[in-house]
């Protein structure tokens, strides 16, 4: 459902993916996962459509994303990292404006969207504007605007930004749920614990490369055991997080 084949994209005269190529079957939850920099959000953005590459091809749902980026974008639903909703709008306007821009019937968007929020608990807040909404709930309605229009791909980009504990399940429990009915999710995150406990596959990046692809089981073994964490730091050449914190502290306070 997910095909990256061999991507090449430069900035400014800086080669920022160098011929990054991974595959993401249909029914998986994929995590994408590297440090800063390493690539993730211009992966995101090829994805979507929103930056073409200077050399390789990118599918999604079966669509080249350069050749047909209209039907491509129908394929996928989206949640960015910095995500935006129109705060004037009430939930109910904003899913329905959602709805309307994928030309689903008006019913069919009242009973989704309905299903939606009753979902993320928002019932109530329906009909309110966004205004005063706080980032959690903004991002339960970019989640719910995202599986609107039923897509077969759906692509999240740090999904769990302002979630609470509770909603951090809801979300885990409902990708999964998607997953199983032929869904495919393709999940960016700094987050390692989140990526582990939903993920069926894991692709490393760093550098604009790609390290490693396979199971969270897989990439864990590849690092000698212990945990996805262990592991990330091994293959990304991460500096022990305690050894510098010894040294921080040792050089800022004595």
């Amino acid at each position: 459902m997910i095909q990256v084949q061999d991507v090449r994209v430069a900035i400014d005269g800086v080669e920022i993916l160098h011929g990054v190529s991974f595959e993401i079957a249909a029914g998986s939850v994929a995590g994408y996962v590297g440090p800063n920099g390493a690539g993730k959000t211009t992966t995101m953005r090829l994805l979507t459509g929103a930056l073409p590459p200077d050399a390789g091809r990118v599918t999604v749902g079966g669509v080249d994303v350069v050749a047909d980026p209209v039907e491509a974008k129908r394929r996928f639903g989206y949640v960015p990292e910095h995500g935006h909703v129109y705060e004037s709008f009430t939930p109910n306007e904003y899913l329905t404006f959602i709805g309307r821009m994928h030309r689903l019937p008006e019913d069919t968007i009242r009973t989704r969207a309905g299903a939606h929020l009753a979902f993320w608990e928002l019932t109530d807040a329906a009909d309110r504007s966004m205004t005063g909404f706080s980032k959690g709930m903004k991002q339960k309605v970019l989640l719910s605007a995202a599986l609107l229009h039923d897509p077969p791909v759906l692509l999240l980009d740090e999904p769990l930004g302002g979630l609470d504990a509770h909603a951090v399940l809801q979300t885990r429990a409902l990708l999964r749920t998607l997953a199983a009915r032929g869904r495919t999710i393709f999940y960016s995150s700094h987050l390692l614990d989140a990526v582990e406990k939903v993920a069926d596959l894991v692709v490393v990046i760093r550098d604009g490369t790609i390290l490693q692809t396979g199971s969270p089981e897989e990439i864990t073994a590849s690092g000698g055991g212990g945990s996805l964490e262990d592991a990330f730091g091994k293959l990304t050449a991460a500096a022990d997080a305690y050894d510098e914190s010894e040294k921080l502290v040792a050089a800022a306070f004595g």
